[in-house]
């Protein structure tokens, strides 16, 4: 049986309790979705599909099943992450450079925090962690905003 948002939100909470890990995460997680989003935009595949819409697409399948809201969101944010990689195009890095830049120290980053929650990151125990950390942080927005789940 399929998990809901709710049992996602509770498993992956259980490896960020720690208030200097969470930081890092709402650092680190939205420079990670905006480094693979930029790496993958750079694959064609045919006319304006590239790895990016293909990725976001099949990702989006993962999402909708769990909450229709939660994937509006997520959607958002990946046009938002899009659109940025239009950004790192006027940098005098390769856009690839740039994304494989930011995407190592993010990731060294959220090593870090997890040394100091003194806990896995949750992804080691099962990939779909992966997608559930961007909603997970969208999940305090979507609160913050008093927008119900899911």
């Amino acid at each position: 049986m399929a998990k809901t948002l709710e049992q996602w939100f509770t498993e992956y909470s259980e490896s960020h309790r720690n208030p200097i890990n969470k930081l890092v995460h709402w650092i680190c997680v939205p420079v990670i979705f905006f480094s693979i989003v930029s790496l993958l935009s750079l694959i064609p595949i045919y006319g304006k599909l590239n790895g990016a819409v293909l990725a976001m697409s099949l990702a989006t399948m993962f999402y909708i099943r769990l909450s229709i809201k939660l994937t509006i969101g997520i959607i958002l944010f990946f046009i938002l992450c899009y659109c940025g990689t239009l950004v790192l195009e006027q940098f005098f890095l390769p856009v690839w450079l740039s994304a494989f830049i930011l995407f190592s120290l993010a990731w060294i980053g959220q090593f870090w925090g997890h040394h100091i929650e003194g806990k896995k990151p949750s992804f080691l125990k099962d990939l779909q962690f992966l997608l559930i950390g961007p909603a997970w942080l969208l999940g305090f927005i979507y609160n913050h905003l008093n927008i119900k789940l899911p």
